[in-house]
């Protein structure tokens, strides 16, 4: 998912239904393992030090899912990052916090708190992309979501901005699997209840996401006005990818589909405001029924090489103790 619906449904079921709450997939906690930039991003940014080896990147979202690996990265390469988040007093939804997180900044990667495609996105990104402007932070870098048509309006009012900048459509993130309320569901009750169905996607690591928006920050101009699509590099079905975890663990783990509706219904029951509830099970009829069951190859043109494989995910967060009960 863009990784906001599917991180921001769950965030919020979350923090109103407990444990018993079937929940949709994102969240913001931040990895615990280590990680650095790719050789690439390391090689591009010493290329261009006379440039960007002093850039300024402010990070909204920094604590997050996507956020805390693009900080990583981009602190690997050379550039100097600026957290933006409500802990430092930024705030998406008060522009009144914006200016300071912005002002003498060079870039921004900007990561939503609720997805690209919900109600108020594309007006929160085009204000905030146009103040970013007008303080002379031109290159920024969005976050958004592969086949989600709830997202293009948000994507538009970034062009419209008068930035240079990127989009980066990614598909559903495998940390999903190990952060937030899903790695939850499959520790605590050993089954992963969500409306999938059959459909296949091609998982990706967000540290693939990390990578690909520091390259594109570090390389001159070589990705402005791009939109770059990024995927894993094989498709999996979600009751396939829990059977990849099971394997791992040895834990007899299960995946149950539900309908969109129902798990909408189920959302309103536990406290998500029936907007919300309605906007995100509207994304999730999109983005699950089975357009985006293909690869991207913005991984490789980016990077020059494979994206990461969902198998490597799960052995390493295997490994970690992720999904221990």
């Amino acid at each position: 998912m863009t990784n906001t619906a599917r991180d921001t449904a769950q965030g919020t079921a979350r923090d109103t239904a407990q444990e018993t709450a079937p929940i949709a997939a994102q969240g913001t906690a931040p990895n615990a393992g280590q990680d650095t930039a790719p050789n690439a991003a390391r090689d591009t940014a010493r290329d261009t030090a006379g440039g960007r080896r002093g850039t300024t990147l402010v990070v909204t979202g920094a604590s997050g899912r996507t956020g805390s690996r693009v900080a990583r990265a981009a602190e690997a390469a050379g550039l100097t990052v600026r957290a933006a988040s409500r802990a430092t007093g930024f705030d998406w939804w008060d522009a009144s916090t914006w200016a300071h997180a912005l002002r003498g900044a060079d870039a921004a990667y900007l990561a939503l708190p609720s997805d690209v495609g919900a109600p108020g996105a594309a007006e929160a990104v085009g204000a905030l992309a146009r103040e970013a402007v007008g303080l002379g932070v031109r290159r920024l870098v969005l976050l958004s979501a592969r086949g989600e048509d709830q997202a293009l309006p948000t994507e538009e009012a970034l062009r419209a901005s008068g930035a240079d900048w990127t989009v980066v459509r990614a598909a559903w993130f495998a940390q999903n699997f190990s952060e937030g309320p899903l790695v939850a569901e499959l520790r605590e009750r050993g089954e992963l209840v969500f409306p999938a169905g059959e459909v296949r996607e091609p998982f990706l690591d967000v540290r693939d996401i990390a990578d690909v928006v520091v390259t594109a920050l570090t390389a001159g101009d070589r990705y402005v006005g791009r939109t770059l699509a990024l995927s894993g590099g094989r498709l999996l079905s979600f009751g396939e990818a829990v059977a990849e975890i099971a394997a791992a663990t040895g834990r007899p783990l299960a995946y149950r589909a539900v309908s969109t509706r129902d798990y909408g219904e189920a959302l309103a029951g536990f406290g998500v405001p029936p907007r919300e509830a309605e906007a995100l099970t509207a994304i999730f009829d999109t983005l699950l029924d089975g357009r985006n069951a293909h690869l991207s190859g913005g991984v490789e043109e980016v990077l020059g090489r494979a994206p990461r494989d969902f198998s490597d995910f799960v052995r390493e967060e295997a490994a970690a103790g992720t999904w221990k009960a």
